[in-house]
């Protein structure tokens, strides 16, 4: 009894009321060996220094850590209010592979964790990396692009998509550190760290504090090829290339919206290849269309170390004919204007952006400009709005998308047979409630359109046509098309048409500040009002919780099997590139 009675204590100390608030990195985190990254611990209350007690494996932190942790007497909170006590240690490495058990305490408050540093091998299996995102890249975008792609004859498909041959695949889980449900930027920051984090959060571990530029770091696989060697590194995006998934290759901030900040992190780190939307936050305050707070320029700044400067198709051409190995292509104020609509719609703003690249187009300049170096690359590829357009409920955007990713993934496949050192990954970072029905068949007689769509034999087959073979179907509406819905929406109409006007804002704000259908599809032609099943603060369906399937082949691509944590993905990356290998393995190689 008093061995049980001990027991309990020891856990209420543990777990209790009175426990330590936060240790970061948090309990089973995955550090690569030599990765720099922030040791905090937050206490709940003032605490004495002197009382304060760090233990590594049993010893005392200085013979394991190399130097002294900083005490933080009161960390502040909004409003000034007393947090508590802190200590902090930045640029922590360690570099010996193993177990470590890390265990605070001081004014009776006492917590540990357990932290798995990884080594990797000497050897690198792999030259270069292509990683391919499909930023909420579903099973249901996958199948919706190949019926509207290829087309398919008696059930079967009648060509396969470039991603359907990768012969490596794993499910992948994507939840947050503070809730199941998750955003892209704690997605791809998991895959670019190796770190789990809180949903809005880059390269950082979400602590207490209101400041998003104080968070402990970690550092990402950009930094990492920085601190290890020579490689090249390419992000390229139809995103604004502050956005979440580009973001995560360089930055660390608590909240995603520091797009300002995340300029000045990508200078910093200066990847040879920038592509993508945003040159509104490379732009001083005083220039038209700039959202900066700051006269800093950093077109500018990128064009004095080296970088050539495009703005379009045209000059994306000429600068990948030079030869300073360094592109900052900037095609939109905001985020790129989607495939459907400068490919074939003209809506959006390509009135004002007509001569955009696709997302082709920049990877194809982005694998020549990162070939040149006999180092290797990472390369990382984002079709950005498979996901704005499922959030807006416009499947045929979401799908046409699609299709242009998968030619990217064509792209880096072909580049790959004449450079079988290249490990290519292609995945998405969180899924949709998105689902391809059936059909919706207009020549059913009547108006009522949900008596159009045709479920189970009376689906049928879709009637999409390529007759110019180029991979996309010639109209985007045809009479026979495919019936995509969403699991999770605010109050809309649906109308069971695609959005040939411009992409689908299916709900707007009211004086109440609550999203309610948007009046605007109320008269289409068989429009039907659908009663919101998410809050009505939100004006677009939500991530779903579901995994999402990774593929991959090349060299380290056997890594990838079964299940995996996102952040489990950094580690066969790191793996592959031998970013964890020692010093002393390192001269063994040379």
């Amino acid at each position: 009894m008093r061995t049980l009675l001990a027991a309990l204590a020891v856990t209420t100390m543990l777990i209790g009321p009175s426990q330590a608030a936060g240790i970061y990195p948090l309990d089973r985190a995955t550090i690569l060996a030599g990765s720099p990254f922030d040791f905090k611990a937050e206490f709940a209350g003032t605490v004495k220094p002197e009382d304060v007690r760090v233990t590594v494996n049993g010893q005392d932190y200085k013979g394991v850590f190399g130097k002294d942790v900083e005490f933080v007497a009161s960390e502040k909170g909004k409003d000034d209010k007393d947090l508590g006590s802190a200590v902090l240690l930045r640029g922590l490495t360690l570099s010996v592979p193993g177990s470590y058990k890390v265990e605070v305490s001081a004014g009776g408050q006492s917590r540990s964790v357990t932290w798995d540093v990884f080594g990797t091998a000497a050897t690198p299996k792999a030259k270069n990396i292509i990683f391919l995102l499909g930023d909420g890249l579903t099973v249901a975008n996958r199948t919706g692009a190949r019926i509207m792609s290829k087309g398919m004859t008696e059930g079967k498909a009648n060509g396969r998509l470039a991603m359907d041959d990768l012969d490596h695949m794993a499910f992948i889980g994507t939840s947050s550190t503070d809730a199941i449900a998750t955003d892209s930027a704690n997605t791809m920051s998991a895959y670019m760290t190796g770190h789990k984090t809180a949903v809005n959060a880059l390269g950082v571990y979400a602590d207490r504090t209101p400041a998003s530029l104080d968070d402990p770091r970690v550092e990402t696989i950009a930094e990492a090829l920085r601190r290890t060697g020579k490689k090249s590194i390419g992000v390229v995006s139809t995103a604004e290339i502050e956005d979440a998934t580009p973001a995560a290759v360089v930055s660390h901030t608590r909240k995603r919206a520091d797009k300002a900040e995340i300029v000045g992190m990508f200078y910093d780190v200066k990847p040879e290849i920038i592509l993508g939307g945003g040159s509104a936050y490379f732009l001083p305050k005083s220039t038209t269309g700039s959202k900066r707070k700051d006269d800093k320029d950093y077109i500018q700044l990128f064009k004095d170390a080296g970088y050539t400067l495009a703005t379009d198709k045209d000059s994306l051409a000429a600068a990948s004919g030079t030869n300073t190995g360094k592109i900052l292509g900037l095609f939109h104020t905001g985020n790129m204007d989607v495939a459907l609509d400068r490919n074939l719609l003209k809506k959006g703003t390509v009135g004002k952006f007509p001569n955009q690249p696709g997302l082709v187009d920049m990877t194809k300049t982005a694998l020549d400009q990162l070939s040149k170096n006999p180092e290797g690359f990472f390369l990382m590829v984002e079709a950005a709005s498979i996901d704005k357009m499922s959030h807006a409920q416009d499947g045929e955007r979401s799908l046409y998308e699609t299709i242009e990713f998968d030619k990217a993934v064509g792209a880096a496949r072909e580049f790959a047979k004449t450079h079988p050192d290249t490990l290519i990954v292609v995945t998405g970072d969180h899924t949709h409630s998105m689902s391809v029905i059936g059909t919706i068949d207009d020549s059913k007689p009547g108006t009522d359109m949900r008596e159009k769509v045709g479920i189970y034999a009376e689906a049928g087959f879709t009637n999409y046509e390529d007759k110019d073979g180029d991979g996309y179907p010639d109209k985007i509406d045809p009479s026979k098309r495919l019936a995509v819905v969403y699991g999770n929406y605010p109050d809309h109409y649906e109308t069971f048409s695609p959005k040939l006007d411009g992409p689908y804002e299916p709900a707007i704000q009211n004086e109440k500040k609550e999203y309610v259908a948007n009046p605007a599809y109320k008269d289409v032609p068989g429009a039907v009002f659908v009663q919101g099943n998410i809050p009505r603060n939100n004006d677009s369906t939500a991530h779903a919780v579901d995994d999402i399937v990774l593929q991959a082949t090349g060299p380290g691509a056997e890594g990838f099997k079964g299940y995996l944590e996102e952040s489990d993905v950094y580690r066969v990356l790191a793996d592959a590139f031998a970013l964890g290998a020692s010093g002393a393995q390192k001269a063994q190689m040379q």
